[in-house]
């Protein structure tokens, strides 16, 4: 019998993924003005991982996050659990191509993958659950608030990375 053993990266992701998990269920119980706007606040642990230790180990917290937390929410397989997954996919991707572009930073990073995660989820929710005209006027809405939200938790997980570096 063979014993697989944990490597440090291993026990790195499955803790930053844990942090991920935990903000992302506290977010779920926030109230929302509009549907399908919430600040993903978990998306600046992805962020701060992809900066920090590579696109491989940001793509893992991001989907062991959405799993986890639509096994958590009891979401998983519904609807909204393959919206975030979606929009889970299309961040992370987004973040691949932003990783390798050069003098991208944290702002950069999270609005990309805002954009990338709010487009995505429109476009599953337009093509399978409610492909209504009336839909697109939520458009310029939800895509904002991604930008504006982008924003803000870039400059959240720039100030995070700067505080990581800092050495008394």
């Amino acid at each position: 019998m063979s014993v697989v053993q944990a490597q440090r990266e291993d026990l790195r992701i499955a803790w930053l993924a844990a942090l991920a998990i935990v903000i992302h269920v506290a977010e779920s119980a926030l109230p929302s003005p509009v549907p399908g706007i919430k600040p993903g606040l978990a998306n600046i642990i992805t962020v701060v991982v992809l900066l920090r230790f590579g696109w491989r180990a940001a793509a893992w917290v991001a989907v062991l996050r959405v799993l986890a937390g639509g096994l958590i929410l009891g979401t998983f397989l519904s609807p909204t659990f393959i919206l975030s997954l979606g929009g889970a996919l299309a961040a992370v991707l987004a973040l691949g191509l932003a990783a390798r572009l050069p003098g991208i930073g944290a702002v950069g990073c999270s609005v990309l993958a805002s954009m990338a995660h709010m487009g995505t989820q429109f476009l599953l929710a337009w093509q399978l659950f409610i492909p209504h005209p009336a839909l697109l006027k939520l458009l310029p809405v939800l895509l904002s608030a991604a930008l504006a939200f982008g924003i803000v938790n870039g400059l959240l997980a720039a100030a995070i990375l700067r505080r990581l570096s800092y050495r008394p």
